[in-house]
């Protein structure tokens, strides 16, 4: 059963196992996810339409002027507050009982808890990043592979936007 097929993620010696949520619950999820993606990809939109007739053949050799990239960043970010972040963590990653860890140091895999994801990852915030968006990619990873057809040529565009290089 899919259900119950969890799988595996080492993060700094720790194991997660993920298991994908029920699939009403995942629709549930879905609603609030994207109320936070989406306002942050719709503001990019302009960007990809602007990269795609500034240089449509040489798409992925375009330089980033980060300075216009600036305000459709802070305006897709607007929407999103601390509270709303917090509270996607919590739902992706222990509300539901869906991770198990097994820590460095032991050798049985218990869920996931809030107080150990605060011990797991203190000083270490971007493995919760990384952790949630394999939650993601497990549960809606077709889902987003279908809505990417749906803009065509823009994914080419968003790609482009992307550094080949960290700037500095």
């Amino acid at each position: 059963m899919k259900q119950f097929e969890a799988k595996e993620r080492i993060l700094d010696g720790n194991t997660f196992y993920i298991r994908p949520f029920p699939a009403f619950k995942s629709a549930n999820i879905s609603g609030e996810l994207f109320s936070l993606i989406l306002p942050m990809l719709g503001s990019l939109v302009p960007m990809a339409n602007s990269a795609m007739k500034d240089n449509a053949d040489n798409l992925l050799d375009k330089d980033i002027d980060f300075d216009k990239m600036a305000p459709s960043i802070v305006n897709g970010m607007s929407s999103v507050s601390g509270d709303k972040v917090e509270r996607l963590l919590k739902t992706l990653l222990v509300k539901h009982k869906n991770i198990s860890v097994e820590l460095e140091d032991s050798d049985n895999a218990v869920p996931l808890t809030e107080d150990m994801a605060n011990e797991i990852f203190c000083s270490n915030t971007q493995d919760m990043y990384i952790l949630a968006m394999d939650v993601i990619r497990i549960n809606y990873s077709g889902f987003f592979g279908r809505l990417g057809s749906l803009f065509g040529e823009h994914v080419g565009a968003f790609r482009s936007l992307i550094p080949k290089k960290v700037p500095g």
